[in-house]
This record gives structure tokens, sequence and C-alpha cells, in this order.
């Protein structure tokens, strides 16, 4: 039998490999691993780009399977035979909204989004990553993650049709009431996953520790709903934010003392636990960001994730990169100018390039005869197709990975025009085990043609 790892041995290592809930050398003591699944778990995750695409760059001409790498697609063409490039997919219900903060909750949700000023949120929807999680969250230590590079943002942009910006600032809703709280702090989120399976110090968490973790939270929730009460929407939003994390904090501790079973891959992706605070480098903030989601999904800590590159309206200036000098959301209003329409898909092709990053890196991690991608589904795009004229039609969106077989890549799924995004929706729930899910959204059916 292993023998369990010490306190000192943990705390002197910071990487993946000592931190890790999952290394089997951990076992004994933690009390997890007591199972080990016979072959890898399905994933699923979405990642958001926010302010559009130039549609001519991203779409292919022509209707066939094959098609063309087109500029924006660049990126992807090394990996061409692991995608689904989808098209005519889009949300009935964002159109004539608003140019961006209403269609970000809705990209998941397929959602109504009702005007607010932040007191009485209704995106319309709960988010099909957290459908999916509510189900079979109890699986892994996390249901669910939500990582991010922008702080939510606060206030209503009137000038912008009268939403609240905390609407624009997730694209996971727990309820069409209550946005999934992502971490935008590299450590944080790591700390998370290391706290998924091992105490805050560095030790393993015996079932007393984890008992006695579990009787304090039932206080500290008695009071935090006395104070939910008597706050203000400001103060009841960020208790509800408090909730989910302490919800999740119940599900680990339920998952340590009667631990199901998980996969256990070896060895150690060379992730070291991040210096604290935000990387002042925009590249270096979302690779950390980025390999921080792949190690989750690696681990088997959680099964469902998110990822938002930027807000509805992100600000954050690209003058990083060559011949780029100002922020994404004011370079995608072009209005077809030619130097700066150049800018706005140099910033397309460099998100093009971290979600190819991501995918890479999926591709390469064996799992047994197969890799982390052929056990996926990863969904990466954006709310709006044209970014300079707020389009929401035929959305730019690919679909990596095999889905454990029930995903044919390498091709074009060319669906009827205005078909609902939602199908696509319904389709992966039923693929991650939800079969008994018949409608999701505004879903007619599910989509066909991705096996």
């Amino acid at each position: 039998m292993a023998q369990a790892l010490s306190r000192r041995t943990i705390l002197r290592g910071a990487g993946v490999s000592l931190a890790l809930p999952w290394l089997e050398a951990l076992a004994p003591a933690a009390g997890i691993g007591s199972g080990r699944l016979a072959e890898p778990p399905l994933r699923t995750a979405f990642l958001f780009m926010p302010c559009g695409v130039r549609p001519d760059h991203w779409h292919p001409p022509g209707q066939g399977d094959d098609y063309e790498i087109t500029p924006h697609l660049e990126a992807f063409a090394p990996l061409k035979g692991e995608l689904l490039l989808l098209q005519n997919l889009w949300n009935a219900q964002a159109v004539g909204r608003n140019g961006h903060w209403a269609k970000v909750p809705a990209w998941l949700s397929g959602g109504y989004v009702e005007r607010s000023t932040g007191r009485d949120i209704d995106t319309g929807g709960t988010s099909v990553d957290q459908v999916i999680a509510s189900r079979i969250g109890t699986r892994t230590p996390l249901p669910s993650i939500h990582l991010g590079l922008d702080h939510p943002r606060t206030g209503v942009d009137n000038i912008g049709g009268g939403f609240a910006r905390i609407v624009g600032s997730y694209i996971s809703w727990r309820d069409p009431h209550t946005p999934a709280a992502k971490e935008i702090v590299p450590r944080m989120a790591f700390d998370r996953l290391y706290r998924a399976g091992l105490g805050g110090s560095g030790s393993p968490v015996s079932k007393a520790e984890r008992m006695e973790e579990a009787s304090i939270l039932d206080v500290v929730l008695d009071k935090a709903r006395a104070v939910r009460q008597k706050g203000s929407r400001r103060d009841q939003h960020k208790i509800d934010e408090y909730f989910e994390s302490v919800r999740s904090v119940e599900t680990r501790i339920q998952a340590s003392l009667n631990p199901p079973p998980r996969w256990i891959n070896e060895g150690d992706l060379g992730v070291d636990r991040p210096p604290e605070g935000i990387p002042q480098s925009h590249d270096e903030h979302t690779r950390l960001m980025l390999d921080i989601l792949l190690l989750a999904l690696w681990s088997d800590s959680t099964r469902v994730a998110t990822f938002m590159f930027g807000d509805a309206q992100t600000g954050r200036s690209f003058a990083f990169l060559d011949g780029v000098d100002g922020s994404f959301h004011g370079l995608s209003h072009h209005r077809d100018e030619p130097e700066t329409r150049d800018q706005y898909e140099r910033i397309i092709n460099w998100h093009t390039s971290q979600a190819a990053y991501f995918l890479g890196r999926m591709r390469d991690l064996d799992e047994g005869g197969s890799t982390l991608l052929d056990n996926s589904m990863v969904m990466f795009g954006s709310s709006l197709s044209d970014g300079n004229k707020h389009d929401p039609s035929n959305l730019p969106l690919i679909l990596a990975g095999r889905g454990k077989g029930a995903l044919r890549p390498g091709r074009r799924v060319v669906a009827k025009p205005d078909t609902p995004l939602c199908n696509l929706y319904l389709a992966m729930m039923q693929h991650m085990g939800l079969e008994d899910v018949e409608a999701f959204g505004d879903s007619t059916g599910a989509l066909e043609g991705l096996g």
C-alpha cells in the first residue's frame, strides 16, 4: 500500500504533482480515490470570446462538409481534424435587445434578458453548463468551475439600452437571477482545485475534519441568511455568490466523506502554483488561467467548465499586440475603416490562437490510449457574428473533441438558417448523460449531424 505523504512533503512543493488530490499516494489519508473509474469520463467546456468577428474572415465559402481555412481560423489549421465548424446557429431571443449586454447571458441559455438596474436581474434562463452540473456535479469535487479575465461590471449602461452591466459579466447562470461566480485570480483558481481534495494548509483532510467543516458551515449559513434579509440588493448579490461558494464546499465535503470513483491521470502538467495577484501581462494572465482550466479537467476535479476571455464590452487594451492600439470593444466598431478593421482582426486572431493553444494541449494529453480532447466536448465562439453590426445570426462557433465517440470532427456542420443554438446544447446535454432532457431554452430538437 502506498505510504501517505506528510505535511512537510506536501508543503515542500508548490507544483501540481504534489498539490493535486488525485495522487494515489494521498488517497489513504485524504479518503479520496477509494474508487477509480475504468475509463476516462466525458467533460464539457465553453470558451467565450466577446465582440464578435469579421464574418467573411470566419465563415468559409460553400456548404460542403469540407471547408477551407479562413483568416480567423488559421490558428486552428493544425487541429482541423479535431473540430466541427458549426454554421447557422443563433439565439432568436437576443435579436434587437442590445448590442452586447443582453446577448452574453443568452449565449448559453437562449433566454430573453430583461432590462434592469441590477435590482431585479432576469436573464430568462439557466445556462446549459449549470443544468449539466446540477445532474452530474456530485461525481467530482467541484460541480463546475468558471474562470475569466475581466472583473464583473456594476451599474447600468444607459447608452447601451438600459441593461445592468452585471448581466454581460457572466455566461454561466445557476438560475435566471443568479450568476455562477467566476474566478479571475490565477492563484485563487489554482487553490480552489487544491482545496477540492486537500486541506488549505496543504495537509490531507480527515473525515473528522470534514464533518467539523460541515457543522461550521451550518452556523455560517444561518448567519448569512439573516444578513441577506437586511442587506441591499448589491449586498444580497454578494451573499448569493457566497452561498454558491458554500454550496461548492458542501459538495466537496460530501465527496470526500463518500468519494465517488474518479479518473486518475498519471504525471505532472508542469503548472506551478501562481504568484499572488493578477499578472500585468494579459497574455500571461490568459495562459495561466487556461492552464488551470486544463488542470481542472485533466485531474477530474470537475467535468463542467466555462471560460470568459472578456465581458460583453471588454475595455481591455490590446496594445501589446503588434499594430494594435485600442480595446477589443472599441475596435469592433471599425465602420469598415481598413486600419481600424485590421486591428480588430488581429485581436480576434489572438483569441483564436489562445483557444487553439488550449485545445492543442488537450489533444496532446494521453488518457490510456485516448486523449483528453477525445474525451471532451469544447465549444469556442462568440455571442455576436458581426461585431461591427452587432449581428447575432450565424454565430461563429467551433465544437472540438470527439465526445467519447459522440462527435465526428474534421467537418463543417451546416444547419438550416436560424437554427436555435439551444438545439446544440440539447444534443450536448444528452451526450453528457441527460438523456431524459427533451427540451432546453428555445430548442426545437437535438442538433443533428454531429456524429
